[in-house]
Parts: structure tokens; C-alpha cells; sequence
């Protein structure tokens, strides 16, 4: 099923500090609904790591990180899913809801719309290359937007976390870029757009005048040879590229702690970091 062609598709990739401060978060998704007055078709994808990390502390599992990937063995998956489908993502349907949208709550496994399978992560320790199990800890196989689509049609706006399930039926959680940047290019999105707490890509971390405006998906490599793409940032333009490659027409990283730039960005201001294809 496609949806309105008529209308352009933007998608949001949420999470971070512009999810806990309740004000900011309000500001936000009004923001972002505003957008439909405008005719644009919504969909939001979350994380939200610092409910993860209260919801495993409260349970008392220890969290384990290698190479920025939350360790995730049974007992605490079942807690990183209550995080993130129960308290983040009925929290924004609520929120979207009260400010006079229509919100439906989902994850991947709704509809199968995300199909999971267990991430094979590879390090090097003493210079060999071994293995690590990472729990259940996915990457995505496939997308099936029919869900979404009809949705969409409906005129709702879906929010999606970022779990999954694999064809056996197997939860995992599963990086909310990744995810986000599967999605965009599944639903073929005008622009996806990445939320973050700087301005978009900068040159220098520290000089926020030396943002990067727009580049092309290949200059992504040399940009990370040099290290100015490094730490939170690589997942996020690594989602990017993904959205691009799968069939969405741009991607754009913005500074979410900013509300009014999601309405900058959709009147041709240079707004954040514009990526496009190659």
C-alpha cells in the first residue's frame, strides 16, 4: 500500500535531552504536529536511553556497554521494553493527543512492520578479531510500512519505539538511529530528520560557527577518517546514509533543544546540517 503521494512524508528521529525536560518535550511535538496543519505527513521513531537506564536501575541490572552498545541479556531486555513501549512511547501518544492530534503508539513489532535479527558485533581485543554477544541486541532486516501506510491515511500520527522482533519471534532492541534511518527510507520520506542538542555537524565541536551545512553522503568517509564525525554523532549520520540509500530524498540533523528550527527547517532556512545523496 503507498500513501498520499500528495502530501510529503517528514520523519523525526527523537530522543535525548529534548525528551526529559517535560516543557521542551510539549514544545517539541507541537512543533512537529504543526507540521500537519501545514500538509505534511508525520511519523516519530524514539529511543530513550534515560529511561532504559532508570528502568534497569530500578530492576538492579547492571548495565554493560561495549563499544556503545547496551549489553542487553533477557532480564533486562524485558525492562528495556517496558521503557521503551510503556513509559516513553504512551507518554508522547498522551502528550500528542492532549495537544489536539491523533497519536497511535507502536513498535516494530506491530503489523511485523520491523523485523529484527540478532547483531553479530565484531571488536578487536590483542589485536584479534573476536565476537561479542551483545544479548538481545538486534539490527533490522526488513521494513513492511503497510501498517504505517495505512495509518498515515487515516491521518494519525505514528509513533514508533525501537523494538523489533525476528521471524521466531525474539525481541530486540535495536539502535533508535538505525532503526529511525531504515524507516525513513522504507516510507521513501521527504526528509528525515535526526534531533539532537547541537546545531547539526560541526567542524570543530567546540566552535559552534563551524557548522557544516549541507554535504553529500560521500564526503561521510573522509569526514570520518578526519574524526569530525566521532562519538554520538557517527550512529547519526550513519542513519542518515541509511535513509538516503533506502529511498529517502534528504536527511537533515537539527538541534532538537531548539523547537522553532523544525519549522525554520521547512521554510528553506539553512537550518542544521543538510545531507543529500551523492
Amino acid at each position: 500500500m503507498e500513501s498520499n503521494k500528495q502530501q510529503e512524508l517528514i520523519l523525526f528521529k527523537y530522543g535525548g535531552n529534548a525528551m526529559v525536560d517535560e516543557q521542551l518535550k510539549r514544545s517539541v511535538l507541537q512543533n512537529i504536529c504543526s507540521l500537519k496543519d501545514r500538509g505534511y505527513q508525520v511519523v516519530i521513531v524514539h529511543g530513550g536511553g534515560p529511561f532504559i537506564k532508570e528502568a534497569l536501575e530500578t530492576a538492579r541490572i547492571e548495565s554493560e556497554f561495549i563499544d556503545g552498545h547496551r549489553k542487553t541479556p533477557p532480564e533486562a531486555f524485558e525492562h528495556v521494553e517496558m521503557a521503551l513501549k510503556g513509559k516513553v512511547n504512551g507518554s508522547l501518544v498522551s502528550l500528542i493527543n492532549s495537544l489536539g492530534y491523533k497519536a497511535v503508539g507502536l513498535s516494530g513489532k506491530d503489523g511485523m512492520s520491523v523485523v529484527a535479527k540478532k547483531r553479530k558485533h565484531q571488536r578487536t581485543v590483542n589485536g584479534t578479531r573476536e565476537e561479542v554477544d551483545l544479548g538481545q541486541v538486534g539490527d533490522v532486516d526488513r521494513v513492511d510500512t503497510a501498517l504505517i501506510n495505512l495509518l498515515l491515511d487515516k491521518d494519525y500520527i505514528p509513533v514508533i519505539a525501537c523494538v523489533a522482533a525476528d521471524a521466531e519471534g525474539n525481541g530486540y532492541n535495536i539502535n533508535a538511529d538505525m532503526f529511525a534511518g531504515h524507516m525513513a527510507g522504507a516510507l521513501k520520506a521527504s526528509q528525515y530528520v535526526v534531533l539532537t542538542d547541537v546545531d547539526g555537524l560541526l567542524k570543530d565541536r567546540h566552535d559552534p560557527s563551524s557548522l557544516i551545512r549541507q554535504m553529500n553522503t560521500d564526503r561521510m568517509e573522509a569526514l570520518l577518517q578526519q574524526e569530525i564525525i566521532q562519538g554520538g554523532m557517527i550512529p547519526k549520520t550513519a542513519s542518515c546514509e541509511i535513509a538516503i540509500q533506502n529511498g529517502a530524498r534528504s536527511a537533515r540533523i537539527i538541534n532538537g533543544t531548539q523547537p522553532n528550527q523544525i519549522l525554520s527547517m521547512i521554510e528553506d532556512s539553512p537550518i542544521g546540517t543538510l545531507i543529500t545523496e551523492s
